[in-house]
Order: structure tokens, then C-alpha cells, then sequence
């Protein structure tokens, strides 16, 4: 169910944020559910100011913590749609309600929409695209790319507006966004409702998690930090990027023999730029994604790629003209959060 309301108002674009806000932001995505006693100090404010400005930040839709399924719970795949003239915007409404789409962009580029989509297993993901997906009206065609080895994601990318001591207050030990995950799993209901609830406020305390999932506070704290730890659940702090300064989003599908893919995309992953970065089936093996402070940060991009890759071929490139929906947040067309679809799969 698409959620609205007035949690996310809206403010004026000159007065989005502010340095001290993306501060309080790269601290969140360094720890997102780090306590506010711990965050204001890292980022040079006291704690009180710290929950107060992220509340703004939060209510206006500029910020948000969410928690997802870890890479080895679901199938994920990055599906290539090709619409209808004149079809687009009412095919991407009905899109971003479907929970299994938690993420739409429109682009320029041999297609229209570039969907991210999971499912329980493979013959289910197969369903989805030439059933549930392909025999929507106004769809024309559609390409799909499975992922296969994660190397970035959302959750590893930073705004970088923190100093090293503020940084150093926050950060601990433990497996970075590219490390593998255990073997996946099963969950219980109480672990599908413990997501669900975090997947609307990654930072929702654990008596709020207790009341909601229907256990006790203890087990809360128990799960949530084995699932953290062995990654069946990520945490992210995301922004509307567009109003922070990165208003340019591009995606590349490249090619590296199979003998440098996984160096390459690991090194792929350490670049500031770099979003998501995974491999895929197809022609193309490599799939990877960056924010960029302007367009003509992509000739930039390509002509390092070129010095410090010289294997690696891109073979196609895209311009995302609006994200639409963002790991479930429905987003306006500025990128602020405007509702949320939990999900699921």
C-alpha cells in the first residue's frame, strides 16, 4: 500500500540542507542507528540539535533511514523497459506500487524505465517479468539482467561531509557493503515484521519495534543485531540527492574478461562516485551506477575508468531523468520522499 501523509512536507529548495545537515546525514550512513548522544559529538552539535535538525530533514522528506533484505534473501534483477509512446507515466504509477519493483528511474537512453525488481527464487522472478510485468499496457518490450555478485550498493555510498575524528566517534568494526553475507536463512514472521517496521523507520527504537512486531523488547534487540551482523538486513540513510548536490545519475553496462571481474568490480566499488556495482547475465557482464555532481562529470568519470581499467569496455550508458521510486520510497520529482511502499516479495 502506497503511504501518504504529512510526514513528508515540503520545504523550499534554497533552504534544503545545510552543511551541518549533510554532516548529520554521511554520520546516519555511517551508523543509522547510532543514538543521537553518539551522532551529535561526530558531527560537532549536541545531541538535542542533532535529533532536532534530523526530524526537519526527515518530516520535509530530504532524509530518510530505511532497512532492506541483505543481497542472499531474494533474486534481484535490473529489468530494461521499453513503454508505449504516451504510456509512460501511467505505467510507472501502477509500477511503483507493486512491492516487488522497489525501485523505478525513467532514462534516456534504448529504453524508458530501468526497474529493479526481486523474487524468492528464480522461476518466480521469470513469472514476474513475462507475466506480471510484460503483459502490463504500455509495456513494448523488456530486457532483464540478473545480478549475480554484489560489489556496491545503496548502503555503502556516502555524502563524505564528515571529518575524520567525527567519523572515527562512529565507525566499528565489522564486514563492509561489498562483504559476503552467511548463508541465507529462513525467517519467521517475527522476522518479517521486524523488517517491515524498519523498512518505514530505520531508526525506530526498540520499544517501538516490540509493540509493533508483538514480542519483547529483548528478543528485538536480540534479532536485529544478529540480522545486521550476518547482513540478512541493511540499514541506508538516503537524501534527495538532486537538492544535496548530486543531480546527475548514470548507469553503465560494461564488459571485463571474466578473469579481472571480480578485482574490477571490488575496485569499481572503492571510487567515491560509485552507488551500485554488480555483475550481470547477458551481454554485458558488469553493471554499475553513479551519483555525479553534473553530466559533464561522466566524460570525467570515462576517461579515469579508461587510465585505471584498461580492460574494462562500456558498451552502453544511461541518463536517468527522474528517479521514481528508491528501495521503496516513492520519491517526487525532486527526489524528496513523497510515500512508501514496504518491500516484498
Amino acid at each position: 500500500m502506497l503511504e501518504n501523509g504529512s510526514l513528508y512536507g515540503l520545504v523550499p529548495e534554497s533552504a534544503a540542507f545545510e552543511e551541518a545537515d549533510l554532516a548529520l546525514i554521511d554520520a546516519l550512513q555511517t551508523d543509522p542507528r547510532a543514538p543521537w548522544s553518539r551522532v551529535g559529538p561526530a558531527v560537532g552539535i549536541d545531541a538535542t540539535t542533532a535529533a532536532r535538525r534530523w526530524t526537519r530533514l526527515e518530516r520535509a522528506g530530504l532524509a530518510w533511514v530505511t532497512a532492506y533484505a541483505g543481497p542472499t534473501t531474494a533474486t534481484v534483477a535490473y529489468v530494461e523497459v521499453t513503454c508505449t509512446p504516451g504510456e509512460l507515466e501511467e505505467l510507472t504509477a501502477g509500477l511503483v506500487r507493486l512491492p516487488w519493483v522497489f525501485s523505478a528511474e525513467h532514462v534516456v537512453g534504448d529504453y524508458d524505465l530501468l526497474l529493479s525488481v526481486a523474487a524468492p527464487d528464480l522461476p518466480a522472478l521469470g513469472r514476474r517479468v513475462s507475466d506480471d510485468l510484460g503483459r502490463l499496457p504500455g509495456v513494448r518490450g523488456t530486457r532483464t539482467r540478473l545480478s549475480m555478485r554484489l560489489y556496491q550498493e545503496g548502503s555503502g555510498w556516502k555524502v563524505r561531509a564528515l571529518d575524520r575524528a567525527g567519523r572515527a566517534r562512529l565507525t566499528t568494526a565489522g564486514p563492509g557493503p561489498g562483504a559476503p553475507s552467511r548463508p541465507f536463512r529462513p525467517r519467521d514472521e517475527v522476522d518479517l515484521a521486524l523488517l517491515r517496521e524498519l523498512g518505514a523507520n530505520g531508526r525506530a527504537g526498540y520499544a517501538e519495534l516490540a509493540e509493533a512486531v508483538g514480542v519483547g523488547e529483548s528478543t528485538v534487540r536480540r534479532r536485529l543485531a544478529r540480522e545486521l551482523r550476518d547482513r540478512e538486513i541493511l540499514l541506508r540513510c538516503d537524501l534527495a540527492q538532486q537538492l544535496a548536490g548530486w543531480p546527475a545519475l548514470a548507469t553503465y553496462r560494461a564488459t571485463v574478461p571474466h578473469g579481472e571481474l571480480d578485482r574490477t568490480g571490488s575496485a569499481l566499488a572503492r571510487l567515491p562516485q560509485m552507488r551500485l556495482c554488480t555483475s550481470v547475465t547477458g551481454s554485458c557482464n558488469l553493471l554499475f551506477q553513479v551519483w555525479l555532481r553534473d553530466l559533464d562529470g561522466m566524460a570525467t568519470l570515462e576517461a579515469a575508468l579508461d587510465d585505471r581499467f584498461p580492460a574494462l569496455r562500456v558498451e552502453d550508458r544511461t541518463v536517468t531523468l527522474r528517479t521514481v521510486k528508491r528501495m521503496g520510497r516513492v520519491l517526487d520529482d525532486r527526489g524528496r520522499a513523497a510515500g512508501y511502499v514496504p518491500v516484498g516479495f
